[in-house]
């Protein structure tokens, strides 16, 4: 039997940053911990359980990190989708608690990141014959063909960062809290034209954890659950009549949850992106249908993203600015989108919002969700 609906019940964060003295086991206990309270929810509720990770963090990580919150025997799976793998597994959840299988599960999302720019292996793939591995190159060739297409200035770029930085000021789990100006970003030092270090997501540490469960569980839970309400990942496709600008198939993904979820663009009252160089929160927003190709960069520069602008997008500071510890990136998406249609977001809580969504992109992996209350 079916369980209808699913629901986010439960969501928790370690602090994103620089821990040594952490291993990647004590990052994921407190952000499962802290879910679970959230939720009400003691581990012994749990019946099944994924571990978003990117990095080589030994054998059975996923089993080690739930080990550390009791030994119950429930199946735990272990995915990988580069910066998209939490959100993936979040998907996987879902689609368990829809099929009847389980009624409550957990996803962990877990990283410790080296200093320095990312260095993806697969030499033979095809981004790596193309040269796109070298990730903010390949952003910095979008943002060009961006440039050259609709006009769009390095100024409309900066201001998604300084906008990002702004937000994560009052985000008490984000990895840069810090104010900065426009010539800021754009004096700063140059990483890939017109790209600057500024507009480039830190290297972190940090975990997340999202707690879902069916209909019926939730509501034992919660007068008011945040439902995920529908959900849709894809990898690149070559259609040379609709290229886009961004990792994979957004546009195409994006109206897959439109529809399945009832709801337009005009609907989302709030936005999570994957910015993990500015560019791409300006690529996205035209990719996801909130304004029209070439006005991204227009609608950036006038605030319309900003918290009290018309569509907030990445109200916690985004990649940029939180951090982006990668296999914790797409559960620290959810958990703001969910703190946000609670109405849990404090200094940075958008005005009443009802529908929210999450882009998450990973090395070509891209997962767009629906959450609604």
């Amino acid at each position: 039997m079916k369980n209808g609906r699913v629901a986010v019940v439960g969501v928790g964060l370690h602090p994103f940053g620089r821990f040594p003295d952490k291993a990647v086991e004590d990052l994921g206990r407190e952000a499962a911990l802290e879910a679970l309270r959230d939720a009400g929810l003691s581990y012994k509720d749990v019946e099944a359980g994924f571990l978003g990770r990117v990095t080589q963090l030994g054998i059975g990580v996923g089993q080690r990190v739930f080990g550390e919150l009791g030994l119950t025997g429930i199946p735990v799976t272990n995915v990988e989708l580069a910066c998209a793998s939490s959100s993936r597994a979040v998907m996987h959840a879902a689609d368990l608690i829809r099929s009847g299988a389980v009624e409550v599960a957990m996803v962990i999302g877990v990283e410790k990141m080296e200093r320095g720019m990312l260095q993806p292996g697969g030499e033979r793939s095809y981004q790596a014959l193309l040269g796109l591995t070298i990730l903010p190159g390949a952003y910095a060739m979008m943002a060009r063909r961006h440039m050259h297409l609709y006009g769009t200035k390095p100024e409309h770029f900066a201001k998604v960062s300084v906008k990002s930085h702004k937000n994560a000021v009052h985000n008490p789990y984000a990895q840069y809290r810090t104010e900065l100006t426009l010539e800021e970003v754009l004096n700063s030092r140059m990483i890939a034209d017109p790209i600057t270090l500024y507009q480039c997501c830190p290297t972190s540490d940090g975990a997340s954890a999202v707690v879902l469960a069916s209909e019926r569980r939730a509501r034992q839970l919660s007068n008011q659950p945040v439902y995920l309400t529908a959900w849709a990942g894809g990898t690149p496709i070559f259609d040379p009549d609709e290229p886009g600008l961004s990792e994979g198939p957004t546009a195409l993904l994006a109206r897959k949850v439109y529809q399945a979820a009832s709801i337009s663009p005009q609907d989302v009252g709030v936005c999570q992106v994957h910015d993990a160089f500015s560019p791409g929160e300006i690529f996205t927003i035209e990719e996801l249908g909130f304004v029209k190709p070439g006005e991204g960069g227009p609608f950036v520069w006038e605030g319309g993203t900003e918290i009290t602008g018309r569509l907030p997008v990445n109200t916690d500071g985004g990649l940029l600015s939180r951090g982006h510890p990668m296999g914790a990136t797409g559960g620290a998406m959810i958990t703001e989108i969910v703190r946000q249609l609670r109405g849990q977001a404090g200094p940075r809580q958008v005005a009443d919002p009802k529908v929210g969504l999450v882009q998450n992109a990973g090395i070509g992996g891209v997962n767009v969700l629906a959450f609604q209350v």
